[in-house]
């Protein structure tokens, strides 16, 4: 497997029977490059001058295929943010989320894959349910917003 994470995910990709396109490489780029859990329109905006004829439409089926294809996960909508956002998930993580602001921040840790399927284990266990995806957002209130709220984190 590449060290490189877009060589690594065009290869998944190819390996999956998915035709690269200057349009996907570009959205995928975007997204492995930009930390920023971005909206559909935010991708747009950030491709556009590259790709000048994208559509939207095209940023929207290019997601929906990734998605598919195990290479980034769409983030819920919260109460102050009603997008949704996308995430390269290259490397595997959960994400704190502030319920003020709508701030998304990347947690990484090592144990995550034990994590994930533990909880795969118990949902099996006690529902039942067959998992094929899952992925994990705890939310709360990030720095700037205890502060600015006068929260006291004891």
């Amino acid at each position: 497997m590449s060290d490189n994470p877009l060589e690594a995910a065009i290869q998944h990709l190819k390996q999956s029977g998915v035709r690269m396109t200057p349009q996907r490489k570009f959205i995928l780029e975007y997204l492995i490059t930009h930390h920023n859990h971005p909206t559909v329109e935010t991708i747009y905006a950030g491709v556009d001058n590259k790709l000048p004829n994208l559509s939207l439409a095209t940023v929207y089926n290019t997601l929906k295929l990734l998605v598919e294809n195990d290479l980034v996960i769409e983030l819920p909508a919260t109460e102050n943010d009603t997008s949704l956002h996308y995430d390269y998930f290259g490397v595997p993580h959960f994400h704190a989320i502030c319920e003020n602001c709508g701030k998304i921040t990347d947690i990484f840790v090592d144990e995550y894959k034990n994590i994930n399927q533990n909880l795969i284990n118990l949902t099996k266990q006690q529902s039942g349910y067959w998992v094929n995806n899952s992925q994990f957002e705890v939310y709360g209130y990030c720095p700037e917003c205890q502060k600015k709220l006068q929260l006291n984190n004891n």
